[in-house]
């Protein structure tokens, strides 16, 4: 089984940066990406960025483009995201999550952390 705790969530003014982080463990050998989704009060969850496991590529959304970045740390089995320039918008839960297979939805993953919460006042 796998397992993924995030932490690193807390308040934030506007402007402010924040780091999250998120620790898996279990078969993370067989990590295909691993991403961060949000979701804000009343929204559903969206996608935010994503890595794969082996190459590093990254994909993000639009919205977040040049203020996050998202890496992970293999020997540590570990991803991050270093938010920058947060702004009120960004509130929401963050949650990690990784794939163990390609699917035909880009947002399809196998496991989900917990989620941490992002609160960005103005």
């Amino acid at each position: 089984q796998v397992q993924l705790v995030e932490s690193g969530g807390g308040l934030v003014q506007a402007g402010d940066s924040l780091r999250l982080s998120c620790a898996a463990s279990g078969r993370t050998w067989s990590f295909v990406e691993m991403g961060w989704f949000r979701q804000g009060p009343g929204k559903e969850r969206q996608f935010v960025a994503s890595i794969t496991w082996n190459f590093g590529n990254t994909r993000y959304v639009d919205s977040v483009k040049g203020r996050f970045t998202i890496s992970r740390d293999k020997a540590k089995n570990t991803e991050y995201l270093q938010m920058n320039s947060l702004k009120p918008e960004d509130t929401a839960v963050y949650y990690c999550a990784a794939r163990v297979r390609v699917y035909s939805d880009a947002n399809t993953y196998d496991y989900w952390g917990q989620g941490t919460q992002v609160t960005v006042s103005s």
